[in-house]
């Protein structure tokens, strides 16, 4: 159970840097014209990046309090934030256009957050 939660932990994290490195680094306008960035056109440049330095943050909660054992309640916080933040993005992209393969990655997203959030809240806590 462990070595699962910290593989979906190991994969999270790294959509999350992935996302939030386009997100901050690639122009607004460029994301508009990529398929799922379509919502970027109706959302403020500033906005935008604000998400990506959130995502860039959850990608650092999600792996880095447990690793250096500081603490590491902050990863299952950080997984229930991108439940919250996969619950956005799955309205987001249902507005614009129904794109129904990225709700369902989102879901997906989702989902593998509330896994890492149950497992270690629950029965593989850190604290335990």
């Amino acid at each position: 159970m462990n070595l699962a939660l910290w593989i979906a932990t190991a994969l999270l994290a790294v959509v999350a840097l992935a996302g939030g490195i386009t997100k901050v680094f690639v122009p607004r306008e460029r994301l508009a014209e990529a398929p799922g960035g379509e919502w970027t056109a109706d959302a403020g440049a500033g906005f935008v990046r604000r998400l990506g330095f959130l995502e860039l943050a959850a990608a650092v909660g999600l792996i880095l309090p447990a690793v250096v054992d500081i603490a590491p309640v902050l990863v299952p916080v950080t997984a229930v934030c991108w439940v919250l933040l996969m619950i956005g993005a799955m309205i987001t992209h249902f507005r614009h256009g129904g794109l129904d393969r990225f709700v369902a990655l989102n879901l997906v997203y989702l989902a593998l957050a509330a896994f890492i959030a149950w497992g270690r809240f629950g029965p593989e806590s850190f604290t335990a």
